[in-house]
This record gives structure tokens, C-alpha cells and sequence, in this order.
């Protein structure tokens, strides 16, 4: 460090906090280790009693934790991102619009293996809201070599964003309730309306409900009338255990989906059921759905609704972290256990 006079340290670092006295009114650090001295910011100084200033001269190559905090963000954001001013090195990573938060793993664990950066993050395939925030980039020490940023450049360059938020995409969705006890009136449908609660989280727009007996052929029939009427996302709920009466599976199979698969590594939601059907998605959802917080179709939905194609690797992936601990403190939406 050295001793610079306060009106000729603009644009340097502060090499130690500056504690502020106003008594009656504030005792503490107006200006912390490693700012930059602004032209702004003189006339406090001077008031402080600071005639001089103990600075950190940069070398050749070294960067500021602040400017590579900036810099970081402007590399990491894709978009619907933006990130905060930084203070002390670190920015925080917001999301500019509600979505599916995509976090490139494969990225963040080549920007952290660096060293001398800190990227923390949510899990991705995730639903978030505009505002909340998806993590923090921190800068460890003071400075960093300018090789540091460079490397990180070279690491996304030609890569897909290792941050961003894709917006949901308009959906009109039908729901199709089996059960023989429900269709005679015996019962009243509790499952439908979970479902469509579900979706008119993301604003789906829902054709009328339909309810069909436990027959293959009237529920292949009501899944290929949803089609026919424009359904872009088709939901059918119950009948899909191995009991004789479950005829759900075999009657989506029938339509000549293409399944992606019938059962998921995931509690719960062990049961439910994937396919496209001329490019439609289709869910065959399991009896969990109506009572737990959050299932495999709690953890599906959103990447459906950004228009994400499902294939067998993303539901097998499921498995590390599909087990969820029902715990007293789940506050759906935001628990994605599955997300790991």
C-alpha cells in the first residue's frame, strides 16, 4: 500500500475500512477495504478528516474484485437474467421474468474449478419468479489476474448461457378424469381440480373437463378428441397402477403416442406416465398428485411449459435427489427435490 493525498486517490483502492463518527446518528465503516474511490465521494472524506489515504496500487494485469464482479455477470447472464451492483466482490443473480430457471452444471463446475471464484446457484429445471433471486458470483480476493476472466471467456465462449430464464409459453390444456366411481356420480372428482390448479399456476388456458369411465377405448377416444380440439398438453389423471381396473396406460399407448416412459424414479410420482402424441405432450398422472405437494409432475410441468422436450435421460436423472422428506416446511412451489 501506499499514502496517496485524498484528492489524487480517485480511481484508487481503499486498503483498509474507513470507520465514520456521526454522534447520535451512525458509527461504522463508510467506506470499506477494496473501494474505489469515486469523485463523489471525496468531500466526505475530507469531512471525515481524511487528508490521506492508505491505497492498493493495482500491478500490471490485476483486477479489481468489483470490476470482476461485473464483468462475471456480464459473461454468466443469459437471458431473462440481470445481476446487482456489485459490493465487496459479489453480485447477486436475479431473474428478470418468471420461468424455467436453466443452470448449465457442466459450466458453473468449469467457472468454480478455476479457483478464485465463487458461483453459487439455485438447482435448475426449476420454476422462478421475476425478482428472486438464482444465486451470487463473488470474487475471492481483492484483485484477481486478468488471466482469471480470461480463462472464464474461454470456458462459455460458443456455449449456451450458463444462466438463464426461459419463459413459459401459451398452453391450452385438457384434463381428463377416469374412474368408473367418479363418471356414475358414486364420488365426487377431487383429482381434476388439484390438476387445474396446478395449471393455472402457469396461466394454462383450460378446455372443459372431461370424465370417462375405467374403458381403454373411451379413454383413447377422449384423448384423441383433446387433440383434435387443439389441446396443446393433455392430463390424464388415475388408472395408472397395475390393478386390472387401471386401463390408463394401455389407453394412452393406444393412441400411438410415443411414450417416453412409464415410470419415474421418483417418490412421489413412482407411477406417472410421459409421451407425445403428434408433439403433444401427454401425462398419465399417478393418485399422489392429488394429495402431495410436490410429485414427478411437479417437477416435469414447468420444463413442459417452456417448451422443453422430455426424453428418457431427463426422467432417469430424476433418481439423485428423488426422494422427497415431506418436510413440515415445504412451501410449494419452491420445493423441487428432484432438481439436483
Amino acid at each position: 500500500m501506499k499514502v496517496v493525498k485524498t484528492q489524487e486517490a480517485i480511481g484508487m483502492v481503499i486498503g483498509h475500512d474507513l470507520t465514520e463518527i456521526i454522534p447520535g446518528e451512525f458509527k461504522g465503516a463508510a467506506f470499506k477495504k477494496g473501494h474505489v474511490v469515486r469523485p463523489e465521494d471525496v468531500d466526505r472524506l475530507l469531512r471525515m478528516g481524511k487528508e490521506h489515504l492508505y491505497v492498493m496500487a493495482l500491478k500490471a494485469g490485476e483486477v479489481h474484485e468489483d470490476d470482476a464482479a461485473i464483468r462475471l455477470g456480464e459473461m454468466i447472464c443469459g437471458p431473462g437474467v440481470h445481476f446487482s451492483s456489485p459490493s465487496e466482490g459479489k453480485i447477486n443473480l436475479m431473474a428478470s421474468e418468471t420461468g424455467l430457471l436453466k443452470i448449465n452444471r457442466d459450466l458453473q463446475d468449469a467457472v468454480n474449478e478455476l479457483g478464485d471464484i465463487c458461483l453459487a446457484t439455485l438447482h435448475g429445471n426449476r420454476s422462478i419468479e421475476s425478482n428472486r433471486l438464482i444465486g451470487g458470483c463473488r470474487v475471492i480476493p481483492l484483485t484477481v489476474p486478468a488471466e482469471k476472466l480470461t480463462a472464464v471467456e474461454v470456458i462459455l465462449k460458443n456455449q449456451e448461457p450458463l444462466v438463464q430464464v426461459k419463459p413459459y409459453q401459451p398452453k391450452k390444456a385438457a384434463v381428463i378424469v377416469t374412474g368408473s366411481e367418479v363418471f356414475k356420480g358414486r364420488i365426487e372428482d377431487r383429482f381434476g381440480p388439484v390438476v387445474a390448479e396446478k395449471l393455472e399456476r402457469f396461466g394454462v388456458e383450460l378446455l372443459p373437463k372431461r370424465i370417462v369411465p375405467d374403458e381403454t377405448q373411451r379413454i383413447r377416444q377422449a384423448v384423441e378428441e383433446a387433440k383434435a380440439e387443439g389441446a396443446t398438453l393433455i392430463v390424464v389423471t388415475g388408472g395408472m397402477s397395475v390393478d386390472p381396473d387401471d386401463k390408463t396406460p394401455g389407453a394412452i399407448k393406444q393412441t400411438g403416442a410415443e411414450l417416453v416412459a412409464y415410470g419415474t424414479p421418483v417418490l412421489p410420482g413412482a407411477m406417472l406416465m410421459m409421451a407425445y402424441l403428434g408433439g403433444v405432450p401427454v401425462f398419465g398422472l399417478p393418485g399422489c398428485v392429488m394429495f402431495a405437494h410436490t410429485t414427478a409432475f411437479d417437477i416435469l410441468l414447468p420444463r413442459v411449459m417452456a417448451d422443453e422436450k422430455i426424453t428418457r435421460r431427463d426422467i432417469s436423472r430424476l433418481g439423485h435427489g428423488g426422494q422427497c422428506l415431506k418436510c413440515e416446511s415445504c412451501t410449494f412451489p419452491d420445493c423441487h427435490f428432484g432438481n439436483s
